[in-house]
């Protein structure tokens, strides 16, 4: 199966709550994204957030914690790759 990511706008946003994130349910629909998103922002740096759907949100963004995104760096509407996981919580093996 090929991976499929598309560079979203990563936007601060002060109603959404720490861990988690905001995303049109058709993006999130067209990239496989159910229940969390990873964003890899300048191709090392890599946040996994809990993702929930908003209609509110356009389909070109992806809406995080404006304070998280501070802590970690991120910019105000950096343009990042989005995805779904590429590794899924595993029992090993």
């Amino acid at each position: 199966m090929a991976v499929r990511e598309r560079r979203l706008r990563v936007r601060r946003r002060d109603d959404v709550p720490r861990g988690q994130a905001r995303m049109n349910p058709r993006t999130m629909a067209n990239l496989g994204i159910r229940d969390r998103v990873e964003v890899v922002v300048g191709g090392k740096r890599r946040l996994v957030f809990s993702v929930l759907p908003n209609d509110k949100v356009p389909e070109n963004e992806v809406w995080c914690n404006a304070d998280e995104l501070r802590e970690l760096g991120v910019a105000d509407n950096t343009v990042a790759a989005t995805r779904a996981p590429l590794t899924q919580a595993s029992g090993g093996g």
